[in-house]
């Protein structure tokens, strides 16, 4: 146990007594709730969401310093992702909006219960370190900007992340093994994919190998629709997106990937690869289980060719050495190089919605301490990395080595440091190495390099700060509830079992129907996407 936590129980019955004396009710505030410790220091309220909680925020030696930052004392509330799914919106309907919120709020909630966000845009001059890092990332400040106001602030967990979210990857043991070239177009990967089915890659003269995996079907994360990309079509597959809404832009135009024929062409080819065996039939009925099971399988033969995800570390564990990104693949031979582009999701994956501030906190002066203190360099660092002293070195000149120790349950730093749910700013001219996770996914990204700079991020992509308000927002939710649920279940039907080009032009039909809403959708994303266009 901490000193700080046996000191904190020593003096509980003494902060008890003190406390009564000093409370102040109000809304959002318990009424018998101090404001000050026993020792008359200010008390700030800090809930975090985290998706490990067995480390507690108070016993990390961060969070003194900060404490010593604001000479305060700091209470920390966690709370676990799916118990903040259940909780959130009960929550914000009852006023229950701590001092500082990490990780639990987003622009959409902001605009719909703007009394319980602080507008921090005018506590700027109290936090030179906010300030200093919305100077230096102008897509920080555009992503929480709202005519003015701000209330929330981003975080950028640095260089290491600037990439995109999605790869796809291939065994490149397998490839030598069977004396295939790595391939760069559908028709290419079609004919590696029946080797890897036939020619027993893994060799162990068993039948098992499964020449190309997919987690699901959906305009989201790791999705085989990546190859939309293929066909000159760019995504965008990550966080709240206009293009996890079914959206693209083609040249200054939002138009709907639900009725494109880069969607018909896509789909076509995947079920062409599920009706030859090379991609299970069962892909989008198993559980997250089975699929591990046939990425990582055993950690020592593998038995999957491709799959599509974060890193190939993470994807397939003590395996991933045998895998290589595999490029941005040409859709037709006869394409042009500049025609092919890739998921364009690095400002979701370098940066989050991480913190806002109650109006009502009662020691706004310490709380405004507290959150420079959080995006000052060394104390960013200890939030995702761990305490220096303990988990990271500091080397001077702007650089830090992450130890081994904090990977020993975790490929990252989850338990033992507030990881991606921190709130501060790693600025580029800081380096950390030995982050395993960052040093992964760079590596998984370099193969795109050529592929994303044929995108324009002005005509090709709706930006990650082009967001409808909470009434648009409303309206695209209700009307993709109809859109989707008849769009997912009819994709999913083609990609099992065929008829895609039988049944395209009902399919359009139905999708365009007026009560269905998607032309609704494509004039919101539309007049938002022109509002961003005009500022540039």
């Amino acid at each position: 146990m901490s000193r700080k936590r046996v000191v904190r129980r020593a003096t509980a019955a003494i902060a008890l007594v003190m406390s009564m004396a000093i409370m102040l009710g109000g809304c959002g505030r318990g009424e018998n709730e101090a404001t000050v410790d026993e020792n008359g220091k200010p008390i700030v309220n800090i809930t975090i969401r985290r998706n490990v909680t067995n480390v507690h925020m108070e016993d990390m030696a961060w969070s003194d310093e900060l404490e010593a930052a604001c000479d305060c004392t700091i209470r920390w509330t966690e709370v676990a992702d799916n118990a903040w799914g259940q909780q959130k919106a009960a929550k914000m309907v009852a006023g229950e909006f701590p001092d500082i919120s990490m990780s639990l709020f987003d622009p959409a909630d902001a605009s719909r219960y703007p009394s319980q966000f602080e507008d921090l845009a005018e506590h700027l001059d109290e936090m030179p370190n906010v300030k200093e890092f919305l100077d230096e990332r102008p897509i920080a400040r555009k992503m929480v900007e709202d005519d003015g106001h701000i209330y929330l602030l981003p975080s950028d967990r640095g260089k290491g992340y600037r990439v995109s979210a999605t790869h796809m990857f291939i065994n490149k043991t397998w490839l030598d093994k069977l004396g295939l070239d790595v391939p760069t177009t559908w028709d290419e990967l079609e004919d590696v994919l029946k080797a890897f089915k036939t020619e027993d890659p893994n060799g162990n003269g068993e039948t098992d190998e499964i020449p190309m995996n997919i987690r699901s079907l959906g305009f989201g994360l790791w999705s085989p629709l990546v190859l939309l990309n293929s066909t000159g079509l760019t995504t965008s597959f990550m966080g709240a997106s206009a293009s996890t809404q079914g959206m693209y832009v083609d040249d200054g135009e939002v138009k709907s990937i639900l009725t494109s024929d880069n969607l018909k062409q896509v789909i076509s080819y995947l079920h062409k690869l599920v009706e030859e065996g090379l991609i299970p039939k069962d892909a989008l009925t198993r559980d997250g289980s089975q699929y591990d099971a046939q990425t990582i399988s055993d950690g020592e033969t593998a038995v999957t060719g491709v799959s599509i995800g974060w890193s190939a570390q993470g994807e397939y564990g003590n395996l991933s050495d045998q895998y290589i990104s595999l490029p941005a693949l040409k859709a037709e031979s006869s394409m042009d190089e500049e025609d092919v582009t890739w998921d364009y999701s690095q400002d979701f994956t370098e940066f989050a919605y991480a913190l806002s501030v109650s109006p009502k906190a009662a020691n706004k002066e310490a709380v405004y301490k507290v959150i420079d203190a959080m995006y000052s360099e060394r104390i960013s660092v200890e939030q995702y990395y761990g305490s220096i002293g303990e988990y990271v070195t500091d080397q001077g000149d702007g650089t830090y080595e992450v130890s081994d120790k904090v990977y020993e349950k975790y490929v990252d730093t989850r338990e033992v440091a507030a990881q991606d749910r921190f709130a501060g700013y790693i600025a580029d001219d800081v380096t950390i190495n030995n982050d395993t996770n960052a040093d992964a996914v760079s590596a998984s990204d370099a193969a795109y390099a050529d592929a994303l700079a044929n995108v324009d991020p002005v005509k090709d992509v709706v930006p990650i700060y082009v967001r409808p308000d909470s009434d648009d927002m409303d309206t695209l939710s209700e009307n993709n509830t109809s859109i989707f649920n008849y769009a997912n279940n009819q994709l999913a039907t083609w990609l099992v079992s065929g008829g895609i080009e039988d049944e395209w032009d009902d399919y359009l039909a139905k999708i365009n129907e007026r009560t269905l809403g998607l032309d609704q959708n494509i004039g919101i994303w539309q007049k938002w996407y022109n509002a961003y266009l005009e500022e540039q």
